[in-house]
């Protein structure tokens, strides 16, 4: 239950920032620099959280999983872009061919990757990794907001944005679940390599759709919010 319990947690930003682009205008700006912030956090938790410790528990798992991470991602991904869930964390650019179905699947697999991790944090240290707390829920806040903004231009209706975020929140949390649950007695080298899969597929879903969105948005200034939020998510694993 703790793990559910954190998943939901970390994923409740994605209702945070639902509400806060219906009831607020985010300026394009600000959400490319959270966005930054996000992705240099997820970095240095992907690095120091899952990619350093499953290579004390399988040097070979580590390579393997982040590799066969990489591609589940970006084949979903690209799957899911072909039936048109393209441009789905973008607050713009939302072509009228855009399916509200892959849209929602898109941000699901955005999505349980993360929360398996916070599962397995449960497993591996026995505590949440509070680096990959902060990660996920400083990711996915401007992720909502772009989307929610995107979705609204497309004629969704506040109450069903609302249950799309409520949605996926909780199939997170059940993610974190299913992460610690299914590992809790696993042997080592499958903790590694499941750890390194999830790392894999967050790395290539930063590549693929957060960086290049926060550019986008923030200017050249984002290279600087990404090193602080990578140095803070350092530091924040450090001191833990």
């Amino acid at each position: 239950m703790a793990a559910f319990a954190w998943g939901t947690l970390a994923a409740s930003s994605l209702i945070l920032g639902g509400l806060l682009a219906l009831w607020l205008r985010v300026p394009r700006r600000a959400l490319g620099l959270i966005m930054a912030f996000g992705t240099g956090v997820l970095t240095s938790a992907v690095a120091y959280e899952l990619v350093e410790d499953s290579f004390e528990r399988s040097a070979v798992g580590v390579g393997v999983g982040m590799l066969a991470g990489a591609l589940v991602f970006y084949t979903g991904d690209a799957l899911i872009d072909r039936i048109g869930g393209h441009n789905r964390k973008r607050s713009g650019d939302h072509p009228a061919n855009s399916s509200a179905p892959a849209i929602v699947l898109g941000i699901v697999l955005d999505g349980i990757p993360e929360s398996i991790v916070l599962g397995l944090t449960l497993v591996t240290s026995d505590t949440i990794g509070l680096a990959v707390l902060a990660a996920v829920f400083l990711s996915n806040l401007p992720e909502a907001v772009a989307a929610t903004v995107g979705l609204r231009a497309r004629s969704w209706r506040p109450a069903g944005v609302l249950g799309l975020w409520t949605t996926v929140t909780i199939t997170s949390g059940l993610a974190a679940l299913a992460g610690y649950l299914l590992l809790d007695t696993a042997d080592p080298s499958v903790v590694a390599f499941v750890n390194a899969f999830a790392g894999g597929a967050i790395l290539t879903m930063l590549a693929d759709t957060m960086a290049p969105e926060a550019y986008e948005n923030g200017g050249r200034s984002v290279g600087l919010v990404t090193t602080a939020g990578f140095l803070s998510a350092f530091l924040l694993t450090a001191l833990s």
